[in-house]
């Protein structure tokens, strides 16, 4: 499955399931470690929990690879890796505190 058919998988199971404020950064220029990164929100560390839960059976269900999971159990931030796509699940004041669209749309920023 390539890149962006993840990509495609991740936006819509967020969306799906009412994600809010859902950006997607095309990073291939930035890293080797990913070609996109999704950024979503939650409305509540209970709905960035269940986002990012569902996206997992979703992932799962499409054939989408697995490289791991990171904040299932203090869900203000989870971390979803599909391998090419790293998708980030916040509550807002996570996001607000961040700011990763700002820092990976910055090259200069990831250079400090």
């Amino acid at each position: 499955m390539d890149s962006k058919s993840i990509r495609d998988v991740a936006l819509k199971s967020l969306g799906d399931h009412k994600a809010m404020d859902l950006v997607t950064l095309d990073v291939r220029h930035l890293t080797d470690v990913a070609d996109y990164m999704v950024i979503a929100t939650g409305g509540s560390i209970r709905q960035a929990k269940a986002l990012a839960k569902y996206l997992l059976e979703d992932a799962k269900k499409a054939g989408c690879p697995l490289m791991g999971v990171e904040g299932l159990d203090q869900p203000d931030w989870v971390l979803v890796d599909l391998v090419d796509v790293v998708v980030h699940v916040m509550v807002p004041e996570a996001r607000e505190l961040y700011r990763l669209e700002e820092l990976w749309s910055d090259p200069a920023k990831l250079a400090r």
